[in-house]
């Protein structure tokens, strides 16, 4: 079992240097900002579990009614979720309904954006919330340009242009890895010479072929014969 909402108030406190230090209105606003809850397990400090932590009962039999304490633990599960702001999937142990609560605010961002402070029950869920609350306030101050369309055609073709200059370069290093550049002319340097070779014989042939002559064998010689007569 893990820290309650008063520790962290002193652990806060006593850092700072005790009440004197704070302006009037601070303590009640770090109140509103630390989790209500009374016991959080030291598991729920690495993930969201949105509430649901360890709970302790009695098992009855059915027999004779005895009664053994026991618990139920959370159904954690191990998801990577995508954040828009941080442009990445993020790894982070969470519960069912944690899930749940998540795909009905629509994504992480907007269930941290949307949880207030004193319901997020884990120093975890504190921290991402800081976190993307400072991101998105830093996006929210950012100037927007808008491009002209023949600039956007140009960041358009300067995109593809350097996407094939890679895509090149990706198979001009694997040729030099697995040497397939010089198995590939050699093998198409071969296939040139045969098929030089093989038309050579056929035009060969064609001039021995006495068909190819224009008439039969019959007729030539007996032309040459009357010739004679």
């Amino acid at each position: 079992m893990a820290f309650r909402g008063k520790e962290m108030m002193k652990k806060i406190m006593s850092k700072i240097g005790g009440e004197k230090n704070l302006a009037p209105g601070v303590k009640q606003a770090l109140k509103k900002a630390i989790p209500n809850s009374k016991v959080v397990m030291n598991r729920a400090k690495r993930g969201l579990f949105a509430g649901r932590h360890i709970q302790f009962g009695n098992q009855i039999s059915e027999d004779g009614g005895n009664k053994s304490r026991r618990s139920w633990k959370p159904n954690v599960q191990d998801k990577r979720l995508f954040s828009y702001i941080l442009d990445r999937h993020v790894r982070v142990k969470v519960t069912t309904h944690a899930i749940r609560c998540i795909d009905k605010a629509g994504g992480i961002d907007e269930y941290l954006l949307k949880t207030p402070y004193h319901k997020m029950d884990t120093e975890m869920g504190i921290l991402w919330k800081a976190k993307i609350e400072k991101l998105y306030e830093e996006l929210g101050n950012m100037e927007v340009v808008f491009f002209t369309p023949e600039a956007e055609a140009e960041l358009d073709q300067d995109f593809k242009d350097m996407r094939l200059e890679q895509r090149e370069a990706r198979k001009q290093l694997r040729r030099q890895i697995y040497g397939w550049s010089d198995k590939r002319k050699q093998i198409e340097e071969q296939q040139k010479e045969d098929l030089d070779k093989q038309k050579q014989i056929e035009e060969q042939q064609e001039d021995l072929n006495p068909n190819s002559w224009g008439g039969n064998s019959h007729d030539i010689f007996n032309s040459r014969g009357s010739s004679y007569y």
